[in-house]
């Protein structure tokens, strides 16, 4: 049963370019342009006007991006729930800029040493991830630390817990390494998973254990998918167009040029989205992106698996305010 007829979440690609080179991550090979301001401000007003509640700046490196800081100002005046993801190469130069405008601040960290960090991403940032912790913190921001785990790396999350985020009260966030299509990672093991989930149940440690069901039922199957991103989430592409069914699956772009909340309806459109989760390339695909607000939509088994941890990164995050700040009006001039 679906418990929400609108989309919630907004993933707005603002570059595909990143500055690292990720092992597990292809996005980094990509040419591409950056959006511009105009396309963001008309954009941010239709996903409004469409009832999204949740901007993804991602990329790519986002903080690549020059105005970054004015894309993340003029959503959150809008009052959406903003999220960044960034290596941290860049947020020292950033974070003025960005300072209380970003609702959800996540620092990747594969690591809890520059070694073993710094070869996971192909470039050294582990020094300027410490670096953007130790800032964001003198900002009053309330950074987290996203930890993408694979069976190989899993045993790295214990030292990160107790030695980087649990003394400065830093939120740790277990993400499994996910699967799709072309990118073939391992699928991440039951013994991992179930060390994981043990951690997660520490004060300050975040895993979605429907995240983990998922993998151990072997991803999304296409012939019942979990995934509904067709629904739930709207993917906005460098170059200004809708991507169908969604990034990862990406069989269709849409130019927008102005027309976001028009050509989502359209019956084009409409017939694009629901492929979702059904395509063969869908199939064992574990692409946490998607399925976060799938399983936060749709009451089904997996609604109740994320329910707990959902709750308890947003109670404390204190993220639930947002949602019940004073509604932004449309009509309103932008900052």
């Amino acid at each position: 049963m679906r418990l929400r007829n609108k989309p919630v979440l907004c993933n707005y690609y603002v570059t595909y370019r990143c500055n690292a080179s990720c092992s597990f991550c292809d996005l980094w090979e990509k040419p591409s342009p950056y959006v511009t301001v105009e396309q963001v401000t008309t954009n941010l007003m239709a996903l409004k006007a469409m009832g999204v509640k949740v901007i993804d700046f991602t990329g790519g490196e986002p903080l690549l991006h020059r105005d970054i800081a004015s894309f993340f100002a003029l959503a959150h005046s809008m009052g959406f729930i903003t999220t960044l993801t960034t290596n941290g190469l860049l947020y020292p130069k950033r974070a003025n800029a960005l300072a209380g405008k970003v609702d959800m601040l996540h620092f990747s960290l594969d690591a809890a040493t520059a070694s073993a960090h710094d070869k996971s991403r192909g470039v050294p940032c582990f020094d300027k991830v410490m670096e953007s912790i130790e800032i964001a913190l003198a900002l009053g921001e309330q950074p987290d630390i996203l930890f993408t785990f694979s069976d190989e790396n899993a045993h790295e999350a214990q030292a990160i817990y107790q030695t980087i985020c649990k003394p400065k009260n830093l939120m740790l966030i277990l993400n499994p390494m996910f699967t799709y299509g072309p990118l073939k990672n391992p699928m991440v093991s039951s013994k991992t998973l179930a060390v994981m989930e043990k951690l997660a149940k520490n004060k300050g440690v975040y895993m979605n254990e429907g995240f983990a069901e998922l993998i151990r039922q072997g991803g999304n199957d296409k012939n019942k998918p979990v995934c509904k991103a067709g629904h739930t989430t709207v993917v906005i592409s460098p170059k200004d167009c809708l991507i169908l069914p969604c990034y990862h699956a990406g069989l269709n772009e849409f130019l927008i040029n102005g027309n976001l909340q028009e050509l989502w309806n359209s019956q084009i459109v409409l017939s694009e989205r629901k492929k979702a989760g059904y395509l063969q390339i869908c199939q064992g695909c574990t692409v946490n992106c998607y399925m976060q607000p799938s399983m936060a939509t749709y009451l089904n088994h997996f609604f109740w698996l994320a329910l707990p941890s959902t709750i308890k990164y947003n109670y404390q995050k204190g993220t639930w305010r947002r949602l019940l700040a004073k509604p932004y009006k449309l009509n309103q001039p932008t900052p």
